[in-house]
């Protein structure tokens, strides 16, 4: 079957490009779903096939085949998938479903396999040992394997770049902006009727080191001070314990998982953000953040330093320093809310300027050009 497609992203007959994402989940928290599916509805022909259940209903422009969160599940579901229709694109979003695509297709589709892309949603050093084994098939067969950020690209090592090679690229993730001020125009905020309130939004895990976020809140708080932590994880327990021993429990409020448009709520409702995690990808989360005009105060490392290129007004703090949290969060807390907003509009206008969903839907526009096999222009986001 032959099919040209035009520079837009379209077939040369107007007919959007039909694209098959592969999800482990679909939720409040996937990226591939909120950043790649969601905001593409109407643009593209999208269906997505998932491994778990799926925790939200998708709108009625995506057609879904959806795993039961079992091998066998998954496997009728990426086979009805396949069987379905034709695709233009197919788009894995985890090693997980990135091998079992490539199983699949070599026995159902073996012509999908020119027409695959796989997008690293996170950097090296946070894929255990066995995701890291997983990711050798994934660099070796895929027409393109894309990483999240620069940051996540130089975390690989050489070797697995090398087996890319050419097809290796790098599109820096996006925010649905428009869904973000949808949220904040319906969102009330005054700043002078709450306590200064500091967010932290991510899987409460070691690797993002929640434990130093509240240590550094519990050190410099003045006794009025508000931390929230939006997100689930195997650390929730010693949270609220440690809270507890500080008497801090109503200052300290966990609120779990929530729905994203409640996300962007409740970061409207905080003066500051802040994010001690060791290893990122790009997080979504940060940038989310700045684009709700919040002050951010990060860890040093890669994915935040790639963030704040250029923004000098942004502090990075070394991993693990409480004394260097803790010193960030009292200087924000001594401006007036004014000078806060004026860091935050900075930090929007940040966002505007680079980490638009346009800016990464141009990106992914481009690798799906290579793939079908179109030349890339000279602006190419190759590396």
């Amino acid at each position: 079957m032959t099919i040209t497609r035009s520079g837009s992203g379209r077939r040369e007959n107007g007919e959007r490009l039909a694209v098959l994402h592969l999800l482990l989940t679909m939720g409040e928290t996937s990226a591939g779903y909120n950043e790649h599916c969601l905001p593409m509805v109407g643009a593209r022909d999208i269906t997505v096939c998932t491994y778990f259940r799926p925790q939200v209903r998708p709108p009625a422009g995506i057609t879904l085949f959806a795993g039961d969160s079992t091998p066998a599940g998954f496997a009728r579901a990426v086979k009805a998938a396949l069987r379905a229709r034709d695709y233009d694109i197919v788009h894995a979003h985890s090693v997980h479903m990135s091998l079992f695509f490539l199983l699949a297709a070599t026995t159902l589709r073996p012509g999908l396999l020119s027409r695959s892309t796989c997008t690293l949603h996170s950097s090296f050093p946070n894929y255990k040992l066995r995701n890291r084994l997983l990711l050798l098939p994934s660099f070796a067969f895929h027409r393109r394997v894309v990483c999240c950020s620069s940051a996540s690209y130089e975390s690989f090592p050489p070797a697995l770049r090398r087996l890319a090679g050419s097809r290796l690229r790098v599109v820096a993730n996006g925010l649905d902006l428009a869904r973000v001020d949808d949220v904040i125009s319906r969102t009330a905020s005054d700043p002078g009727d709450r306590p200064f309130t500091v967010a932290s939004v991510g899987r409460l895990m070691e690797i993002k080191d929640p434990m130093t976020a509240l240590d550094a809140f519990l050190e410099e708080d003045d006794g009025t001070g508000r931390l929230v932590f939006v997100g689930e994880g195997p650390l929730r327990g010693r949270l609220q314990e440690h809270s507890r021993a500080r008497d801090a429990v109503g200052r300290v409020e966990l609120a779990g998982l929530v729905p994203r448009e409640d996300v962007y709520g409740r970061l409207m409702d905080a003066d500051v953000f802040i994010s001690t995690s060791r290893v990122e990808g790009l997080p979504v989360a940060v940038v989310e953040a700045m684009a709700c005009r919040l002050p951010v105060i990060l860890s040093d490392i890669p994915p935040h330093r790639e963030i704040t290129a250029g923004a000098d007004f942004l502090p990075l703090i070394p991993v693990g320093d409480t004394a260097g949290f803790a010193r960030e969060l009292r200087r924000l807390r001594l401006m007036t809310a004014s000078e806060r907003a004026g860091i935050g509009q900075r930090c929007r206008a940040l966002v505007e300027q680079r980490f638009s969903l346009g800016a990464m839907r141009a990106g992914y526009d481009q690798v799906y050009r290579e793939v079908l096999g179109e030349r890339a222009p000279a602006t190419a986001v190759a590396r």
